[in-house]
Order: C-alpha cells, then sequence, then structure tokens
C-alpha cells in the first residue's frame, strides 16, 4: 500500500456523529472483493438520489470539496457492521485521513491495513478543524505523522496519539502482507531447513 507521512490538503466537514460503515458503503455494493471502483458509490445514499442524480447539498458534492483528501467527522465514525469496504471506498474515492473524536475498533484497525490515517483528537480541536474545513478549498489541512500533528490553514497544531507499530507501518506502506515480506529470508531459511529435516514433505 501507499506510504503516509504528510498530507497536505482539501478537509471535508461532516458533522455528523455515528455514520456507520453501511452509510459509508451501502450493502447493495459489497458483492465485489476488488479494493477499487467503489469509491463512486461511497456515500453513495446520502450523494444521490433515487434517479442517480447527485444531491447538491452533500459536502462532496460540493465543487470545493469534490477533492477532498481529508474528512473531518463527528463522533463514532464507522460505527455497524465490519466490511473491509468501508476503507476500501474512502480510498478509492482519494481519502486518505479521518479525523474524529472517535472511531468503532474495526472499523479503526481496516484503515491502517489500507492506508488511512485516522486521526484521534479531543471535541475541541474537533470542533476548530470542522470550522476550518468549511472555509473550503482554501482552507488547507496539514496531517503530518511522523511528528504526529495536524495543522489547520491558519497554522493552529494539535498533537495526536497513535500506536507506534501502527505508525511504522503507515510511514512504510506496509499492509499484512508486506509484514509478511519484510520476514522473507527468514522464511526462505525456514523453507530450506525444512526440506533438509523432512525431506518426505
Amino acid at each position: 500500500m501507499d506510504k503516509f507521512n504528510t498530507l497536505t490538503g482539501i478537509a471535508a466537514p461532516m458533522p455528523l456523529v455515528n455514520i456507520d460503515t453501511d452509510m459509508i458503503i451501502p450493502k447493495l455494493f459489497l458483492k465485489t472483493i476488488q479494493r477499487s471502483g467503489l469509491g463512486k458509490n461511497l456515500f453513495d445514499e446520502m450523494r444521490y438520489d433515487r434517479q442517480g442524480n447527485e444531491i447538491a447539498d452533500f459536502v462532496l458534492n460540493k465543487p470545493q470539496y469534490r477533492q477532498a483528501e481529508i474528512i473531518v467527522a463527528g463522533d463514532n465514525f464507522g460505527c455497524g457492521s465490519s466490511r473491509e469496504h468501508a476503507p476500501w471506498a474512502l480510498l478509492d474515492f482519494g481519502i486518505r485521513c479521518v479525523i474524529s473524536t472517535s472511531f468503532a475498533d474495526i472499523f479503526y484497525n481496516n484503515c491502517f491495513k489500507n492506508g488511512i490515517l485516522p486521526v484521534v483528537l479531543p471535541p475541541e480541536a474537533v470542533n476548530y478543524l470542522m470550522d476550518d474545513a468549511a472555509n473550503g478549498a482554501n482552507a488547507r489541512i496539514t496531517v503530518d505523522l511522523e511528528n504526529q500533528t495536524v495543522t489547520a490553514s491558519d497554522g493552529k497544531s494539535f498533537a495526536f496519539d497513535i500506536d507506534p507499530f501502527k505508525k511504522h507501518c503507515l510511514l512504510n506502506g506496509l499492509d499484512d502482507i508486506g509484514l509478511s515480506l519484510e520476514k522473507v529470508s527468514s522464511i526462505d531459511a525456514y523453507e530450506v531447513r525444512q526440506k533438509m529435516q523432512f525431506p518426505w514433505l
């Protein structure tokens, strides 16, 4: 997966609380096991009416947020079922970071496995960034994973905590397969020993 170090981008404000995975990607679109192609259906029931037309006042349909790479959201983002399609859809749309006061545990962990940084900040910080994001495309937020900071467009900065192992994986673009491949020399050596000790296997 792509490495995550520093991201400066447009942030879309989504002050709703309890945005669940069915809102992020409705169950109708869970038939695929491909990670690509889901971005067009991200927040499908909020983005489109029953005729498939865009709902103009939904934040990601507004011109200033169509290229958003960050979402600033209300409490408990990613709750509901454990579908990994939710981070797939966010990433395919172009979202690399979600900022909230809290995340559902499974969604939170799935983000790291798919190259998305979920940032937990206190309510006052999220409210500040939400107000900043409301200024549109001219207000760009910077997320610095190495230094664990989020900086608003006016320069005000907020520090966040992150598990060191998860941070290492994102900085180096390591998903579960990538982590295994880091040990490839040890795996190869083990297989050679196995063949020598148990040639009949």
